[in-house]
């Protein structure tokens, strides 16, 4: 399977280069390159309808989602388009779209499941999702319910350019700011791998959940919860008119869920109910669990990352077509430019052409082998054709 990866700040640019990208007689023995799959990541701010007609003009599947910031090399954007352009069998792949207005999230990955699996025997999954009171840790649980616990999924949640308003995931013709997009690979014929890496720092003493349901947490030690993180982290003006209190809270001052096996996972607040002051959460958060709250890490959590894509380079996928990066939006307002470090160490482990995105949740396996909803955490997922 050959790849390119092109960007462009409008659709102008992205069909310039489409095209230089289709005429590059080196990718293909000299008769051109002829993608059938484009990974679509982009800013809200640009044209989803015009970039997919472009696309569809040249008979090319979409797999898209708007982010908070893009990249296809060591230079992250924002305001931007990036493609990963494939030329994989078209019968290795098909892409599914559908929504959940009734948040029956389990039931639409599964549904999708179903008929991924009745295509491939051994179905693969690469998604993301739209809508920021989506229980992502839903979806997954929804592909392990037809697939088994073994299952490979990967992707992230869709963003905004950090305006936690609406987020679109979208394909050929369709697009949905309450769904799901799922490109499922056929594993007998394309190989996927991923790991998620975190590194934010747990301080202070567990705290139970004393009331939630799904993602959605009230109380914390019986405090609401909005209440007790605005005390701990020393906020000020909380209120509905403080328009950059999400933010804030969501990249400094999320919520560690602790496991009694395995690594924590992060469960930042995303959405805040000003009725009781309670917030939703990108994943689960049982009643009764116990959580700690966080702080940003050092910036040695980004060799961490670069060390875990050289480890799974080196056990489960040695050479790669391609790569895709889910990148949480808090990890570059937590290291500035400086993330331009991870994501050049990560280009370096495969050096074969990359696309990725800023998103608001990362979805792979944790740490123990659990296939779940992460924040603050980097993603990295190879892809080779068999």
């Amino acid at each position: 399977m050959k790849a390119k990866s092109i960007k462009g700040k409008s659709t102008e640019e992205i069909k310039t280069a489409l095209l230089e990208s289709l005429v590059d007689t080196r990718l293909s023995d000299g008769q051109g390159f002829k993608p059938t799959l484009a990974i679509v990541f982009m800013s809200v701010s640009q044209d989803r309808k015009a970039i997919c007609e472009l696309l569809d003009t040249h008979g090319i599947a979409i797999f898209g989602a708007t982010t908070s910031g893009e990249f296809i090399d060591e230079v992250t954007e924002n305001g931007t388009v990036v493609m990963l352009l494939l030329d994989m069998n078209r019968d290795h792949f098909h892409i599914y779209l559908e929504e959940f207005p009734e948040k029956n999230y389990r039931g639409t990955a599964s549904a999708i499941a179903e008929k991924a699996k009745a295509q491939f025997s051994n179905p693969a999954f690469l998604i993301s999702g739209s809508h920021m009171e989506t229980d992502a840790e839903q979806l997954l649980f929804g592909f392990e319910d037809v697939v088994g616990k073994e299952v490979n999924v990967y992707g992230g949640m869709a963003s905004d350019d950090y305006t936690f308003t609406e987020q679109f995931v979208f394909t050929n013709g369709m697009e949905s700011k309450r769904g799901i997009i799922a490109l499922a690979l056929d594993e007998n014929k394309i190989l996927i791998k991923g790991r998620a890496t975190c590194g934010w720092k747990a301080v202070g003493t567990e705290k139970t959940v004393t009331k939630s349901e799904g993602n959605h947490v009230f109380t914390v030690d019986d405090v609401p919860v909005l209440d007790l993180t605005a005390k701990y982290g020393g906020l000020e003006n909380v209120s509905p008119d403080n328009t950059g209190l999400m933010l804030e809270i969501a990249a400094n001052l999320p919520l560690q869920l602790q496991r009694e096996k395995g690594d924590p996972v992060m469960r930042p607040g995303l959405v805040i109910d000003w009725s009781d002051r309670s917030f939703f959460c990108s994943g689960s958060v049982p009643q009764g669990s116990k959580v700690r709250f966080s702080i940003p890490p050092d910036f040695d959590v980004m060799e961490k990352v670069i060390k875990s894509a050289t480890e799974m380079r080196k056990t489960e996928m040695p050479d790669a077509d391609a790569v895709i990066v889910f990148s949480c939006a808090g990890r570059i307002l937590a290291f500035g430019p400086m993330m331009n470090m991870e994501i050049e160490g990560l280009k370096k482990v495969w050096n074969v052409p990359m696309a990725g995105m800023f998103s608001n949740a990362e979805l792979a396996r944790a740490t123990g082998g659990n296939l779940e909803m992460h924040n603050l955490t980097t993603c990295c997922v190879a892809l080779k054709e068999k």
